[in-house]
């Protein structure tokens, strides 16, 4: 089970990572598509990712409505625990 907190770390590393994001522009609150600049390519590498480090099968129906950071903290929260 992972708190909120690791899954930011984790999810914001992956954004620095993979994505070359700049640290500071990633918040909960952040938007994907407007502040991170991600594209619907990057949302399905972002899936890919993410299944990768968790081991768990996300539903690419469950990531049409993620919008923000927090979003897909949620999601993630409620897949892993």
């Amino acid at each position: 089970m992972k708190t909120q907190d690791e899954l930011f770390t984790m999810l914001k590393d992956v954004l620095i990572e993979d994505f070359e994001i700049e640290e500071d522009a990633i918040t909960t609150q952040a938007h994907l598509y407007e502040d991170l600049d991600l594209d619907s390519i990057d949302a399905i590498d972002l899936v890919v990712k993410l299944r990768e480090l968790t081991g768990k099968k996300i539903e690419a129906e469950a990531f049409k409505k993620v919008r923000t950071v927090d979003d897909v903290l949620s999601e993630l929260h409620a897949l892993l625990n």
